[in-house]
């Protein structure tokens, strides 16, 4: 199966299903000399892993990271690591009734009509499971890009229709829904709680802000910055769509409106605004990289549906199970983490050629 490995110089390979022994990933391309400790990642995974609030899936894993390799006396050795998180909740009875059926919104049949084969246990290889991986390798590129004074801050900024009306960094780890806006954050539970009850689920908007970003990352052509991210973030199965700076309110603006007009600030150039969010030409400018990726609601609800088999019979379905009315909050630290793996690439590579 291809398309399990991801970047250039620093390079993740994820392995694993949903309902397995267990999951995991190998990295290349770490620095070595980094101060690292499966404490360090675990902070990242506990942001991620199911069961931590009231408006998550109720699976109950600890996502205890075990590094394997490349870490020696507390320090990467610039080996390649492997990171395993054993998957201790597994339920897989949850889906046998399901085994022959294609589950709307769900890779199901399209899986099934690529291999001639499914893993029916939680969509296996394509369970939003495998994240976790992710998340485990953008802690350690993170902390890589922290002492190359890079900063990754990713929260949601819309539940439904429910928007943050203010952007306070400082109160995203204080409510349950990961919003910038304490106010807006009661209504945006309210609204995932009324989805569930209703036996349905609801998407919203992750906005993320690169800070500390150096001018010059990203390269011409096919390999632009943004191109790079995007194929980063697109690669998370519930990202439906994703837009830089003002994205696309710039089909509203005219070029007077939406170009930023560079400035010298001391010795070091800027801009006065950032309607491009801070790449111009697949490059960064050295201005915050600002984002924003559209989260789908999640497919899996209890609520009846049309569907098909495997013997492409019509059927009736209702999944069972422990599932999210909402993926956004948790889908805050895998954004944050796919951000954290592309920038740190593209800063290898840049230091390569320089």
């Amino acid at each position: 199966m291809a398309g399990n490995s991801f970047g250039t110089i620093f390079r993740i390979t994820t392995f694993g299903e949903s309902h397995g022994a267990g999951i995991g990933v190998v990295l290349d391309g770490v620095p070595p000399n980094i101060e690292l400790t499966e404490a360090d990642i675990q902070i990242d995974l506990d942001r991620r892993r199911p069961g931590q609030s009231k408006i998550t899936t109720q699976r109950q894993e600890s996502d205890t990271a075990e590094i394997l390799s490349g870490v020696f006396e507390g320090k990467t050795t610039g080996a390649p690591m492997a990171i395993l998180i054993r998957n201790g909740n597994q339920r897989p009875q949850d889906y046998s009734e399901i085994k022959d059926i294609f589950r709307p919104g769900h890779a199901d049949y399209t899986f099934f009509a690529k291999f001639g084969i499914r893993d029916y246990r939680g969509g296996g290889r394509s369970s939003g499971r495998e994240t976790a991986c992710r998340v485990a390798a953008g802690a350690i590129a993170k902390k890589v890009l922290l002492q190359a004074g890079v900063k990754i801050i990713a929260y949601t900024l819309s539940v439904g229709r429910i928007t943050a009306k203010k952007i306070d960094f400082s109160v995203i780890e204080k409510n349950i829904v990961r919003a910038p806006d304490l106010e807006v954050a009661e209504l945006m539970i309210a609204e995932i709680e009324k989805a569930r009850k209703d036996l349905d689920s609801v998407g919203g908007i992750v906005e993320a802000v690169v800070q500390g970003c150096p001018v010059g990352l990203g390269d011409p052509v096919f390999d632009k910055l943004n191109a790079k991210l995007s194929h980063a973030l697109m690669s998370i199965g519930t990202i439906r769509g994703i837009e830089f700076g003002e994205g696309f309110r710039a089909t509203t603006m005219r070029a007077s409106e939406h170009n930023d007009p560079f400035v010298i600030n001391g010795k070091k150039v800027t801009t006065k605004t950032n309607h491009a969010g801070g790449i111009l030409g697949g490059i960064s400018t050295g201005e915050d990289i600002v984002l924003r990726v559209a989260v789908k609601a999640p497919s899996s609800i209890a609520q009846e549906q049309e569907t098909i088999n495997t013997n492409y019979d019509a059927v009736k379905i209702r999944v069972k199970g422990r599932h999210d009315p909402c993926i956004c909050p948790r889908v805050v630290p895998v954004v944050e983490a796919m951000i954290a793996v592309t920038v740190l690439d593209a800063l290898l590579i840049q230091k390569s050629i320089k």
